[in-house]
């Protein structure tokens, strides 16, 4: 039964965590794209329009792939995780539906007319096309994190003669307190991700001495874009996330800090390892105090350090959650970092002529998919052992009957399909950028 769980967990955790590289993209470019669909069409300006037509591609294409790649998934509610389905499935059956029905077919319906339609219906059409399939990711988004928001934080619902749970109101349900931050959070993720490729993409053609026309606008777009979303991740949306762990699962901001005992007047920790067996961290390099002030505004405060809780509510692998919290919010700084200098540097007329400045746009941008992995880890390895906080274990919703060689089997069977499919995705990208107008001369 150990392996049987260990071995869902964790092909869940793949399936999902690579499924999740191609929504953050296309959600991050939507809207980019609506930005050079309106300049072009706005400002009459073919040159934004020609841009706006290559990332269009490379959004069906990754679009597409995150369809292939999430399907899987929500099978798996039913092949290994059928007793959560069965205790929640009325609730969260609710918002899967509802992104599905109203939020993937108002994306993929305009994302046809996006790709194949500009000459038949017209540049206007087009243009709200691209509108709509950016409000089609962005509601879509919504709704799946509706789901997540109520696997944290349960809301309007009741408890039936079987058992399961039943919703209560539906509006309590997509209003849920936990998703305002949560949403914002995610999709300035997304938009980071977006601009980050977009950035990146227009340094590979400058270093490389061909489209410098487009690199130049990609550049100049993405370094803006990911300067300023940058910038949010950290605060306010940041800070609001983590607040709202502190406030609504303190032992999850606990093991995230790596704060074993109670303080006041809690510090920051920069650098640190836990030590699990003595409780303490190794070699920390801590703000004094800072802790306490973030959270609560007071320098003084209380932090709940994890002995306060009971050891079986605690996460079940607090380094994991510790260093996935620390490499996101440390990425999240370089971020900051990086494209402040590259706007500063886009000020003075310098960016262009300043190969290093590029070398590091070019190599940072496969940095914000580790940050969002990091981040979803945080939160998921974070709300264990629960899979439903405070409600239903996680122990207590797989399969019954699954054993842990069928678990392993398909494990091992979407580890090989999806490394196929990751090198189909970079193929199809890399025949995208080479069929740009005027590569052939170089």
């Amino acid at each position: 039964m150990e392996n049987m769980l260990i071995f869902s967990r964790l092909q869940f955790a793949f399936t999902i965590m690579f499924h999740y590289l191609f929504p953050q993209l296309t959600m991050g470019l939507a809207l980019l794209i609506v930005f050079l669909k309106s300049r072009g069409f706005w400002q009459r300006n073919e040159h934004y329009n020609s841009a706006a037509r290559f990332w269009i591609k490379i959004f069906g294409i990754t679009f597409a792939f995150g369809v292939v790649t999430g399907i899987p998934m929500e099978f798996q509610f039913g092949t290994n995780w059928a007793e959560f389905s069965r205790y929640s499935g009325k609730i969260v059956g609710q918002t899967l539906a509802m992104e599905g029905l109203f939020a993937f077919f108002l994306e993929s319906s305009f994302l046809g007319i996006l790709l194949f339609g500009e000459k038949k219906f017209g540049p206007r059409l087009h243009w709200f096309s691209s509108l709509m399939v950016f409000l089609g990711s962005w509601l879509s988004a919504y709704f799946i994190l509706a789901t997540n928001a109520w696997m944290q934080h349960p809301v309007a619902y009741s408890t039936g003669s079987d058992g399961t749970v039943h919703l209560n109101n539906l509006w309590e349900l997509l209003s849920n307190p936990w998703i305002f931050w949560q949403y914002l959070h995610n999709m300035t993720a997304a938009v980071t991700t977006g601009a980050f490729v977009m950035a990146g993409m227009g340094a590979f053609f400058l270093l490389s001495g061909f489209q410098t026309e487009f690199g130049r606008t990609f550049v100049k777009t993405g370094v803006f874009t990911a300067a300023i979303s940058s910038l949010l991740l950290i605060f306010p949306t940041g800070d609001g996330a983590a607040k709202q762990v502190f406030d609504y699962q303190p032992v999850k901001g606990a093991a995230m800090e790596g704060l074993f005992q109670t303080q006041k007047g809690a510090g920051l920790v920069i650098l640190g390892q836990p030590n699990m067996e003595t409780h303490t961290l190794d070699n920390p390099l801590i703000l004094p105090k800072f802790l306490s002030f973030l959270t609560y505004k007071r320098f003084t405060a209380e932090v709940k350090g994890l002995e306060e809780f009971p050891e079986d509510s605690w996460p079940d692998n607090i380094p994991l959650v510790y260093y996935a919290y620390h490499i996101m919010v440390g990425l999240g700084t370089i971020f900051l970092a990086t494209m402040s200098l590259a706007l500063f540097l886009r000020w003075r007329g310098k960016l262009f002529q300043a190969k290093w400045m590029l070398w590091a746009i070019l190599l940072s941008a496969p940095f914000p998919y580790i940050a969002t992995t990091a981040g979803w880890m945080t939160a998921e390895l974070g709300r264990q052992p629960w899979i439903v906080y405070g409600l239903l274990k996680t122990a207590e919703g797989v399969t019954p009957h699954l054993t842990s060689g069928n678990a392993l089997f398909t494990l091992i069977g979407f580890l090989g399909m999806y490394f196929v499919l990751g090198l189909l995705y970079l193929f199809s990208v890399s025949k995208v950028v080479k069929n740009l107008p005027g590569n052939s001369e170089h």
